[in-house]
C-alpha cells in the first residue's frame, strides 16, 4: 500500500523537483470518490473503485495544468510551490469536509478472514497485495519498454538533458501527475476500507511516503519499492517490540520519522543512487 501512495510523489518530485503535500489529498480525495460512488450512487467496488481512481487521475493532472506549470513556467521558487501545494491540499480537504462532513465515514464491508497454512488473512489484504504486485510489474514494463516511461525515467534523471533530447517535459510532467494521482486515490481507496475514512486520511501516511521517497531515491521506482518494503517491515517489528514494551502500537508512526531523519544524515540522496554510485 505504501508503494502505490508513494511512486507517483516520488517520479513527480523527481520532475518538477519540489514535494508535493498536495499528494496527501489526493489519497484522501479517491478515498471519498470511491465511498460516493459506492454509498451514494449504489454502484459495485469493482466500478466504484474503477471511477475514484479515473477521477483521481483527473484531479492530479489538473493541479498540474492549472496551478503548477503555470508557477514554474513563470519561474516559481522551491518556496512558493511547496506553498503552493499546502494551499491547495487545504483547498482539497475542506472541500471534501463541505461535501461529506468532518466525521467519520465507514464503507461498511465486512471482510472474512481467510487461512493460508499458519497466516490468517483477509481478502482485502490478498487484494492489496496482488494489485501491488500488478502496479509494480505494470511500471516496470512501462518504464523500460515504452517511449513515455524511458522519456519519464530521462527526464527525472535530467531534465535539462532530457529538454535537449526533444522530450516534452510538459507532456511528460502532466502524465506522471495523473498516474501519481490515481496510484495515490488507489492507495487512500484501501487505506479506508482497511480502517475508516476521516478528512485527515492522506495526511496519516503522508511522513511514511516522504520518508520512502528519499529512502529510495526522488524519482527512483525501483527506489521505492525497496524503501517501501523497508519501511513495511521495519513498522511490523516496530509494533512487535512497543508491544513487549507495554506502549501503544499508534508510535509506529514515529519509525517512519526516524527512517526519514537517519535517512537524510546518512544518505541523503537516497539507497539507489548510493549503491549505484559505488558500483
Amino acid at each position: 500500500m505504501y508503494m502505490l501512495a508513494t511512486v507517483g510523489l516520488s517520479l513527480s518530485y523527481g520532475l518538477s523537483r519540489f514535494p508535493n503535500f498536495a499528494h496527501a489529498e489526493y489519497i484522501t480525495f479517491g478515498a471519498y470518490m470511491a465511498f460516493m460512488f459506492l454509498t451514494v450512487f449504489s454502484l459495485n467496488v469493482y466500478l466504484s473503485v474503477g471511477l475514484a481512481v479515473v477521477l483521481s487521475a483527473f484531479i492530479g493532472g489538473l493541479s498540474f495544468l492549472l496551478l503548477f506549470k503555470p508557477l514554474k513556467s513563470r519561474g516559481a521558487s522551491l518556496i512558493h510551490l511547496m506553498i503552493s501545494s499546502i494551499g491547495l491540499s487545504f483547498l482539497i480537504r475542506h472541500f471534501l469536509m463541505q461535501v461529506f462532513g468532518g466525521g467519520i465515514q465507514s464503507f461498511k464491508i465486512v471482510w472474512p478472514t481467510i487461512s493460508i497454512g499458519p497466516i490468517v488473512t483477509t481478502p482485502l489484504l490478498l487484494a492489496i497485495l496482488v494489485v501491488a504486485l500488478i502496479v509494480a510489474i505494470s511500471l516496470h514494463v512501462m518504464l523500460t519498454k515504452t517511449k513515455l516511461g524511458k522519456a519519464i525515467r530521462a527526464a527525472a534523471d535530467n531534465p535539462e538533458l532530457a529538454t535537449a533530447s526533444g522530450i516534452d517535459l510538459n507532456r511528460v510532467s502532466l502524465f506522471t501527475w495523473s498516474l501519481g494521482a490515481a496510484l495515490a486515490g488507489f492507495s487512500g481507496i484501501f487505506l479506508a476500507m482497511r480502517s475508516s475514512l476521516v478528512p485527515l486520511l492522506g495526511w496519516k501516511v503522508l511522513l511514511q511516503t516522504f520518508a520512502i521517497t528519499l529512502l529510495g531515491g526522488i524519482g527512483n521506482f525501483y527506489g521505492v519499492l525497496i524503501a517501501s518494503f523497508i519501511l513495511g517491515l521495519s513498522e511490523n517489528i516496530g509494533v512487535v517490540v512497543l508491544t513487549w514494551l507495554g506502549l501503544s502500537a499508534d508510535y509506529r508512526s514515529a519509525i517512519a520519522f526516524i527512517v526519514l531523519v537517519a535517512t537524510l544524515i546518512v544518505k541523503p540522496e537516497g539507497i539507489m543512487v548510493a549503491a549505484r554510485r559505488r558500483a
